[in-house]
């Protein structure tokens, strides 16, 4: 069986190759596909320019290597999702704008969000029908601001 595989190192890196993306696929979180890829790679320049079994090991290397830092570098030039604010319904308020439902009294407030009254807080003491923005969410509290127009 050795034999066979010297004969045909193309074929033994297709398989090896061929392998480790199957493996990848069965989850393994991305850490044989760029192995996998490399093979894969390694099998096709072994199958049009052959060359010895040392400059294919030293060729997956540099490949396997290559290719996943150049995986991470894209990977860490992307733009990261913003976390969700799942179960957190007041930090789902941030920037939200509505009209205030009584005067604020030293300070303290309420307005309507959706079908619900909020408690506010402001720095300055403002009218009812003021137009206001969530800038701060403290416990069950608002903190606003006037927007100008």
């Amino acid at each position: 069986m050795l034999e066979e595989i010297a004969a045909n190192p193309s074929w033994f890196w297709l398989s090896l190759g061929g392998l480790l993306l199957a493996a990848e696929m069965l989850g393994a979180s991305g850490y044989m596909l760029w192995s996998g890829v490399a093979a894969v790679v390694v099998g096709a320049l072994v199958w049009l320019f052959p060359f010895s079994w040392e400059m294919q090991g030293v060729l997956f290397a540099v490949l396997t290597v290559v290719a996943a830092f150049l995986w991470w570098y894209w990977l860490s030039k992307r733009t990261k999702p913003q976390p969700a604010m799942l179960n957190q319904r007041t930090h789902q308020l941030l920037g939200t704008r509505a009209t205030l439902t009584e005067p604020t009294i030293d300070g303290f407030g309420r307005m309507r969000v959706g079908d619900s009254s909020w408690r506010i807080y402001s720095a300055i003491d403002l009218t009812a029908g003021a137009e206001v923005e969530v800038i701060l969410v403290e416990g069950n509290t608002l903190h606003v601001r006037e927007v100008r127009h």
